[in-house]
């Protein structure tokens, strides 16, 4: 019989702020990660602190922010008013202590709970800050929160007033992580478009948008609009919108300048504005679906105290924004048209058009819905579910989907998953290639509408089922080639699942090093030569070519989070599928999933020789 564990007052803790940000990470920024996902933790470090120079900027002072990254230590330096030199300390260092506090220093501001730039020094191996405030200077340095030494002094002659902070993330909490260029650059654009007349300055390189969120829909759409994109901008609401000839909605919400990647009550405002808008225009009473459909755009707003979802800030849950938004987009839509003549007409055209659509798809799809909606798992083939889903709140936070190839990586995974969080849905072989086909013909295919009804995403996409979609494929051509066509569904007809960053790719380990006592995992051919050489003369090396042939005992520790202090080779390892631009997925998908073309066969052979080759 186990021992009891005595409960007295022996075991109860008191944590300090610091103690507590290094012990529960994840309730001050989300996730850890090691840099291959925007949200992963370190990221959201570099944001914190971009965020409070943003702040200065939309306060009214200074109008350039200079970043660098060089061997990990990120170095910000803004030109606002500076941290009051006799706070510095106190400001990067002690739990709920700010100015954001006070509405006359900070009106708009991201950062309302005095917690960011403390848990970006608490979780930094390296942590500096410096002000500067007419002609005299602060200066504190740590290591990992704790307080090494402080000086003040006069600055040298000619620095400007502002703000400096430098940081290296603590591999004790991170391990063995790497910043991706692109995730920063893509954040960089969208401080840029959310703040004209900024100059914004990453490695050199120069960030600025003279327009807005005009510019971003530009960036991100080119020359697919089918009309010219309509821009509002006031004092607390600015957003931009045109229709595509593409399926689904997408769009780029931003709270104070922060990215809500999951909407919240600005966004659902935005789009009952723009329905009543077009409705009031028009004096008709078109369905929210037949005005959206193809729909494209980006919405900002200022929320004096906005309160999010999380310490992630990817969801607005202020309710008090909902009417005021609405009217004002409601009323800017129906005056743009006006002025539009000549738009209206290319909107109405867009509207009639997915109205026929729709019908369409609901001819195929009433019956099915209904006698879907009343079990899911029992009416759906090849569907291994979970316990928890997205609508059970907190439960299912982390409920994620894998779409495997086979029934036996199937079994693998089907013995080792954890049936709480982990469901599983097994293709038969290769799904249809959907390019070029109408969205009524994905319910026409069996498996693919038996994946969309798993998903829960056969009315709207708002119905998404689980957190995480995985695609877990053999690493082989015939693997290869079923992800792509899984991708291609998802890109065609669901891209804002994809752009929300639901979509991921399962890697599995390439191969197994082991000796008689230790077993390791190796995703890399590089990995595979380091462990080979630490393990010895008398160490084997086994390939995996396929799902099937990893054992459940084996799988299970590639497909459950890494644990605290596991290493690298262990745990789930996630590669996050991205849209760097919405303007190139007609491209990618027309060179892949298109005719096939001689430049394509071109690229499959070269591309293949260089992988024989190596």
């Amino acid at each position: 019989m186990a021992a009891k564990n005595t409960y007295d007052e022996s075991k109860i803790k008191t944590l300090s702020s610091l103690e507590h940000i290094r012990l529960r990470t994840g309730m001050y920024i989300g996730r850890l990660g090691n840099g291959s996902n925007p949200d992963d933790g370190i990221y959201i470090l570099l944001k914190e602190v971009l965020d409070n120079s943003i702040d200065e900027f939309i306060m009214g002072n200074g109008d350039r922010i200079d970043a660098m990254l060089q061997d990990n230590k990120v170095t910000v330096r803004d030109y606002g008013r500076g941290i009051p030199l006799g706070k510095v300390v106190e400001c990067v260092s002690v739990i709920n202590t700010g100015a954001k506090y006070n509405d006359e220093v900070f009106q708009f501001s991201v950062g309302l709970n005095g917690v960011g730039t403390k848990a970006v020094n608490a979780l930094s191996e390296y942590f500096r800050v410096v002000s500067v405030r007419d002609g005299k200077y602060a200066e504190a340095v740590f290591e990992r929160g704790v307080l090494k030494h402080e000086k003040q002094g006069d600055a040298k002659k000619g620095i400007k007033n502002g703000t400096l902070v430098e940081f290296i993330p603590d591999r004790e909490i991170f391990g063995d992580y790497a910043f991706n260029l692109d995730f920063i650059e893509k954040r960089m654009w969208n401080y840029a478009y959310l703040n004209a007349g900024l100059t914004l300055t990453f490695n050199g390189a120069s960030y600025i948008s003279e327009n807005g969120l005009l510019d971003l829909l530009n960036a991100e759409i080119g020359e697919e609009t089918l009309y010219t994109i309509a821009h509002f901008k006031e004092a607390k609401l600015e957003f931009a919108f045109t229709h595509t000839n593409n399926y689904g909605e997408t769009y780029f919400s931003f709270v104070n300048g922060q990215y809500t990647s999951d909407g919240g009550t600005h966004l659902s405002a935005f789009k009952e504005g723009l329905l009543k808008g077009i409705n009031e225009y028009y004096r008709k009473n078109y369905k929210s679906e037949d005005v959206r459909e193809g729909t494209c755009a980006a919405v900002a707003v200022k929320v004096q105290a906005p309160v999010f979802e999380s310490q992630t800030k990817n969801k607005l849950g202020n309710v008090e924004v909902r009417s005021p938004i609405m009217k004002e987009t409601q009323f800017a839509i129906d005056d743009w048209l006006r002025h539009n003549p000549d738009v209206a007409g290319a909107i109405e055209e867009k509207i009639i058009k997915n109205q026929k659509a729709h019908a369409e798809i609901n001819n195929v799809t009433d019956k099915q819905i209904r006698e879907a909606a009343k079990s899911v798992t029992l009416k759906i083939p090849k569907l291994k579910d979970c316990r928890y889903h997205v609508q059970d709140g907190e439960a299912g936070a982390e409920s994620m989907i894998f779409i495997t190839e086979g029934d036996s990586a199937t079994g693998s995974m089907v013995g080792c998953r954890d049936v709480a969080t982990q469901a599983i849905f097994s293709l038969r072989g290769k799904p249809e290639n959907m390019y070029g086909r109408r969205k009524s013909a994905l319910y026409e295919n069996e498996e693919l509408k038996n994946l969309t009804f798993s998903l829960g995403i056969q009315k709207d996409i708002e119905d998404l089922r689980y957190d995480k979609i995985v695609i877990a494929t053999d690493a082989d051509n015939d693997g290869f080639h079923i992800r792509n066509l899984v991708l291609t569904y998802f890109l065609l007809y669901f891209e804002e699942i994809v752009l929300r960053g639901h979509v991921y790719i399962l890697e599995t380990p390439l191969f197994r090093v082991r000796n008689k006592t230790t077993t390791r995992y190796c995703y890399s051919e590089a990995s595979r030569d380091k462990e080979l050489k630490a393990l010895g003369a008398g160490a084997e090396v086994t390939r995996f070519k396929g799902l099937g042939e990893i054992s459940p005992n084996e799988f299970g520790q590639f497909i459950h989070p890494r644990k605290e202090g596991e290493s690298e080779d262990r745990g789930m390892h996630l590669t996050p599928v991205s849209i760097e631009t919405l303007k190139n997925v007609p491209k990618v998908l027309q060179f892949y999933m298109g005719k096939n073309t001689p430049e394509r066969r071109n690229f499959i052979v070269h591309h293949l020789a260089s992988e024989i080759d190596a």
